[in-house]
C-alpha cells in the first residue's frame, strides 16, 4: 500500500532553539496566533541543546494545544544553517518562515510578508521590520561585505565611514518597501522555490554570516530580496548568541564568527579575496589604533581580533 505524500502546507515557521526553551515559549504563542492550523505550520527545531530543552517545549506544546505546531529534534547542533536545513526539509510548503526563539511577531506580520511574497514571482525572500519591545527599528538590511566595507569594520571612526559610505554595509531603516542585497535571517520568509533553486543554507557556516551567503547566492540566480516595514517582528537581540555581548565587552568571540568571516570572503571573492579582506581590515584597526593613541580614545577592538581576522 502506498502512503499518500503529506499535504503541503501555505507557511511553514520554523523556529530554531538552543537551549533556549523560555524564549521559544514567548516566542510561540505570537506565531501560532498568526498562523492557519488549517493552512500552515510550526516546526520548533531543537538544535540537540543537551538539556530539558526538547522536553521543556514539547510539554510546552502539549498544555496549550496548539494544532499546528510539533518539535523535531536535531541528532547534532549544526549550528544555524544545519537546524533550519532541518526544519525546512521536514515538512513540505509554498514558504518558510525562518525565526530565531529571540523574537515576537507583531499582529499581522506574517500575512503582510505572505501577501508580498505573492506580490510577484520573482521575488524570493521577504523580511520584516525588526525592531526593539518599544517599537524602536533595528537595523536588519545591508549591503554586501566586501574587503573595502572591511576598513570600515577595522576602522570604526567616522571620517572612514564617509569617505567610504558606497560599501558601508548597514542600510538606515526605511518605512517603505526596500530591496537590499541581503536581510536577517532573525526573521525571514523564503520561497519554497528558492530553496529548489539555491539549494539549502551552507551548513559550513556554524552561525553567522550564512544569510548574506545565502541571499548572494539567490541573487545571483535573478531572485529579488524584499524588505516590508508594514510587517514587524521583535528581535531580542542577543538572545540567542554571546557574539553581540562580548562584542560590546571588548571580550573575545567565539571561533565560530571567525571561521564563519573568513569562509564567506572565500566563497565570495576567492582565497585571494579574503586576504585583501583582511588587509583592509588590519588597516581600518591601524588607522584606529592610531586616533586611539593620539585622542586617548577608549579602544574599540575586542580581544585578540587582530589575531582570531588572520587566523580564520
Amino acid at each position: 500500500m502506498t502512503t499518500a505524500p503529506p499535504a503541503q502546507r501555505r507557511i511553514a515557521a520554523i523556529i530554531l532553539n538552543y537551549r533556549t526553551p523560555q524564549l521559544v515559549a514567548d516566542c510561540l504563542p505570537t506565531v501560532a496566533s498568526e498562523l492557519d492550523p488549517e493552512r500552515d505550520e510550526i516546526i520548533v527545531v531543537d538544535n540537540a541543546s543537551g538539556d530539558s530543552s526538547a522536553q521543556e517545549i514539547r510539554d510546552f506544546i502539549s498544555r496549550r494545544g496548539f494544532p499546528h505546531a510539533r518539535l523535531v529534534e536535531a541528532p547534532h547542533n549544526g549550528g544555524f544553517s544545519a537546524g533550519n536545513n532541518l526544519g525546512v526539509s521536514s515538512t513540505p510548503a509554498e514558504a518558510y518562515l525562518l525565526l530565531n526563539s529571540d523574537t515576537l511577531v507583531r499582529p499581522g506580520a506574517p500575512e503582510r510578508l505572505w501577501q508580498t511574497l505573492c506580490s510577484s514571482p520573482d521575488i524570493g525572500l521577504v523580511s520584516p521590520r525588526l525592531e526593539w519591545p518599544d517599537g524602536t527599528p533595528q537595523i536588519s538590511c545591508f549591503r554586501l561585505h566586501s574587503p573595502w566595507s572591511e576598513i570600515i569594520q577595522g576602522s570604526q571612526t567616522a571620517p572612514i565611514r564617509r569617505l567610504l559610505s558606497s560599501w558601508d554595509v548597514p542600510i538606515p531603516v526605511a518605512d517603505y518597501l526596500t530591496e537590499p542585497a541581503w536581510t536577517s535571517f532573525a526573521a525571514v520568509l523564503i520561497r519554497r522555490e528558492v530553496f529548489d533553486s539555491v539549494g539549502p543554507l551552507d551548513e559550513g557556516y556554524f552561525m553567522y554570516y550564512e544569510d548574506v551567503d545565502y541571499c548572494r547566492r539567490a541573487r545571483n540566480l535573478g531572485w529579488r530580496i524584499v524588505n516590508e516595514p508594514a510587517a514587524r517582528i521583535v528581535h531580542l537581540r542577543g538572545g540567542t548568541s554571546p557574539v553581540k555581548a562580548l562584542q560590546r565587552e571588548r571580550k573575545r568571540r567565539p571561533r565560530y564568527y571567525y571561521r564563519s568571516r573568513a569562509r564567506y570572503f572565500r566563497k565570495a571573492y576567492n582565497p585571494l579575496g579574503l586576504v585583501l579582506a583582511n588587509g583592509c581590515w588590519t588597516l581600518g584597526r591601524a588607522i584606529a589604533g592610531a586616533r586611539e593613541l593620539v585622542g586617548s580614545k577608549r579602544p574599540h577592538a575586542v580581544d585578540f581580533e587582530l589575531l582570531d581576522t588572520w587566523r580564520g
